[in-house]
C-alpha cells in the first residue's frame, strides 16, 4: 500500500476575504499518483477538497469545486499542467479523465463547465440516477461498483444523507476512503437521517473488510481546539484542525447519530458536529458569531 504525505498547513485565507498572495488553488502531491487540491478560502469560504488520482489508462478527478468562472479558479488548466506532468513520466496515447463527484452541491460540481470541451474526457452528471448508471449500481444505494484505472481500482460506495446522489470512494492502493461532506471535520449537515445513518453504517461495515489507511473529506470546518468550529462563512481558517479522520472517526460519528436520530438541533463533538435539521437557532448563532469573528482582529481561534 503507497504511503500518503498528509503532514501539511493548508492557507489559512485572510480575515477581510482579500486574496493576498495565496494561489487559487493549492496543490499537494500526497503521492506520486495521487494530488490533493484545495481552492483558495479567499476564492470561496467553502474551501472544497479536489482529489486527482492516476491510473495506467486514465485519471480520476472527485469534485470541481465551488467556483465556475476558470480565470479566478483555473481548476482545467491546474488539473491538465497535472496530468501533462504524469504523462511525460508515463508516456502513452488516449489518456483519459473521468470527473466525478463526492454529491452535487454547487461548491462540488461548480468547476464541471471548463471540462465540457475537453477531449476524452467524461464527467458524471449529478442525479443519483445519473450516479448510478455511469457506475453500473443497479440497487442504489444498497450496491457499489467498482472503477479500473488501469492498474489502480475505486470502490465507489453510494452513501445518501447529506445529499441523495452522495458516494464515497476508497482507493485501495493507498486505502484512501474519500467520504466528500457525509463525514470529514466539521458542520455534517444531514437532509434524510435514515439513510444518513444507514450509511455510516456502510461505511463502517466497508472498513472493517478492508484495510483504511485514512478518512479524508470535502472540508475542514473545525479549529484545532475541540468542540470549537469556524464560523460559517468565515475566508480565515486560523490553526485549523487535521483533514485526516480515521476509523475511529467513522466509528464515532455513527454512533453519536444513533445517539441523536431523535433529537434535531447541532450535536457538538470534538473535530465534528452533527446537524439535525434546519437548525434555525444555531444557524443564527453562526450569523452572529461570523460578524464578530470578522470585527475582532483577535490572532487566534474562533469561540473563545
Amino acid at each position: 500500500m503507497t504511503d500518503l504525505d498528509l503532514d501539511l498547513r493548508w492557507y489559512a485565507g485572510t480575515r477581510s476575504g482579500r486574496r493576498g498572495a495565496a494561489p487559487p488553488i493549492q496543490v499537494h502531491p500526497a503521492a506520486p499518483d495521487t494530488v490533493l487540491l484545495r481552492q483558495s478560502i479567499t476564492t470561496n469560504f467553502e474551501a472544497p477538497f479536489l482529489y486527482l488520482l492516476f491510473g495506467g489508462d486514465r485519471a480520476f478527478l472527485l469534485d470541481t469545486g465551488a467556483t465556475a468562472d476558470a480565470t479566478s479558479f483555473p481548476l482545467r488548466a491546474t488539473v491538465d499542467t497535472l496530468i501533462d506532468g504524469w504523462l511525460r513520466a508515463h508516456p502513452r496515447d488516449g489518456y483519459e479523465l473521468i470527473v466525478a463527484h463526492s454529491h452535487a452541491h454547487g461548491d462540488h460540481v461548480a468547476g464541471d463547465g471548463q471540462f465540457a470541451d475537453r477531449s476524452r474526457t467524461r464527467v458524471v452528471g449529478h442525479s443519483a440516477a445519473d450516479v448510478a448508471a455511469f457506475f453500473g449500481i443497479p440497487d442504489w444505494p444498497r450496491g457499489r461498483s467498482r472503477v479500473d484505472l488501469g492498474g489502480r481500482v475505486l470502490d465507489v460506495i453510494p452513501t445518501p444523507g447529506h445529499h441523495p446522489s452522495a458516494v464515497a470512494i476508497y482507493d485501495e492502493a493507498t486505502g484512501m476512503l474519500l467520504t466528500g461532506d457525509t463525514v470529514y471535520p466539521g458542520r455534517l449537515y444531514v437532509q434524510d437521517f435514515p439513510a444518513f445513518q444507514d450509511s455510516l453504517r456502510a461505511l463502517c461495515d466497508f472498513s472493517a473488510a478492508h484495510p483504511v489507511s485514512v478518512v479524508l473529506g470535502a472540508h475542514i470546518e473545525m479549529s484545532a481546539r475541540p468542540f470549537r468550529d469556524f464560523p460559517l462563512g468565515s475566508t480565515w481558517h486560523p490553526d485549523e484542525s487535521p483533514l485526516p479522520l480515521t476509523v475511529g472517526d467513522l466509528h464515532a460519528i455513527r454512533d453519536a447519530a444513533a445517539r441523536i436520530a431523535g433529537r434535531p438541533g447541532a450535536h457538538r463533538h470534538a473535530n465534528f458536529i452533527i446537524w439535525n435539521g434546519p437548525c434555525r437557532l444555531e444557524s443564527a448563532s453562526q450569523s452572529i458569531r461570523l460578524l464578530l469573528f470578522r470585527a475582532s482582529g483577535l490572532l487566534r481561534a474562533p469561540g473563545r
